[in-house]
């Protein structure tokens, strides 16, 4: 990018929207980045607040489980 160039002047960048997989301007012009509209955004806002992405864990064991862990007070 030449040093005068104005941010107006920059091609916007397009990628592809999490939610849908097609392609959104990331630009200021987009309010909605890095998704392609509202509605993408707002599903996947509502996917967030129905808890359905989960990130996979072990639990950790249950002290309680093996006798050699117990602790006698």
């Amino acid at each position: 990018m030449p040093a005068s160039a104005t941010p107006s002047e920059i091609p916007a960048k397009t990628v592809k929207c999490p939610s849908c997989k097609g392609p959104s301007i990331y630009a200021s012009s987009n309010p909605y980045r890095p998704f392609c509209g509202e509605r993408c955004k707002n599903h996947d806002f509502g996917a967030w607040a129905s808890e359905s992405f989960r990130m996979a864990t072990q639990a950790p064991p249950d002290a309680m489980d093996d006798p050699q862990e117990r602790v006698l007070h």
